[in-house]
């Protein structure tokens, strides 16, 4: 079987592109390239839908499934999962690639001030929407009668310290844990749920945290492969997930960094 035909006749939920530099936006390109199908969500908002359609033309996707969502909206997930069922019999696979944090706590020296609010914001968008979401997705995935794949990303910074991470780390460790216990409870349903921990890439999402700027050259010197991590690497390793290559894989956290999180100082 090659590349091309993984995932053909599949087809699932992409959450989470921003715009062409996003992972969401790699994970898609790789998807549609193995041959499945994907529905996309943005945003809500004029200057979010253009962004978000833009990357999504440059998929070249005619006439793409596209719905606002606000993660943290209990009556937008439901809005927009219902209307998905609608429209599409089955659900093979979900990438839930969004967080937030508040940027003015994204900064070194900055997590022992960071709010209560600001606090439980990050770990709801961050991380409780993947429960929200899953929860959702179960019975569309059971419609098949052969589960499907639920995928998270997640960063280096929810093991170890990074110096401006700060919340952000905090909630993608709460993500990586809530992707174990569904794992263990939607695996009833051979519903298979992992965490993608994609390295440093300089994205719209990277570059509120503080103290990233030379990142990327660090990366360079420590990494086994000396190299920076592409989005295209993450994309492939989203295929492998999706499909049933990795059809005995759930609960794990895999990272795709080049190496950078095996080295220490």
């Amino acid at each position: 079987m090659n590349q091309t035909s993984l995932l053909a006749g599949r087809v699932g939920l992409i959450v989470g592109i921003a715009n062409e530099r996003s992972y969401a936006f790699h994970i898609a390109k790789s998807i549609i390239e193995a041959g499945g199908r994907c529905a996309f969500t943005h945003l809500p908002g004029e200057k979010n839908e253009r962004r978000t359609r833009r990357a999504v033309e440059e998929l070249q996707v005619k006439d793409p499934w596209l719905m606002p969502m606000e993660a943290g909206s209990d009556a937008d997930l439901d809005t927009v999962f219902a209307r998905y069922a609608e429209s599409f019999d089955r659900m093979d696979f979900l990438v839930h690639s969004i967080a937030f944090a508040e940027r003015d706590y994204l900064a070194v020296g900055k997590f022992a001030q960071t709010p209560r609010q600001a606090f439980m914001q990050a770990i709801d968008i961050s991380a409780f929407t993947l429960v929200g979401m899953a929860n959702r997705a179960r019975p569309l995935m059971a419609r098949s009668g052969k589960g499907g794949s639920i995928m998270a990303m997640s960063y280096y910074g929810a093991d170890k310290v990074v110096p401006g991470y700060n919340v952000m780390g905090v909630a993608k460790a709460a993500l990586e844990c809530s992707a174990r216990y569904l794992a263990w409870e939607l695996g009833a349903d051979n519903i298979r749920v992992n965490v993608i921990s994609g390295g440093y890439l300089r994205t719209l999402a990277s570059s509120a945290v503080g103290g990233t700027d030379k990142m990327g050259e660090e990366v360079v010197k420590r990494a086994p492969l000396r190299r920076n991590v592409e989005g295209e690497d993450v994309g492939r390793t989203a295929v492998y997930l999706a499909s049933d290559l990795a059809s005995g894989v759930s609960g794990e956290t895999i990272y795709v960094d080049c190496g950078v999180n095996i080295v220490g100082l």
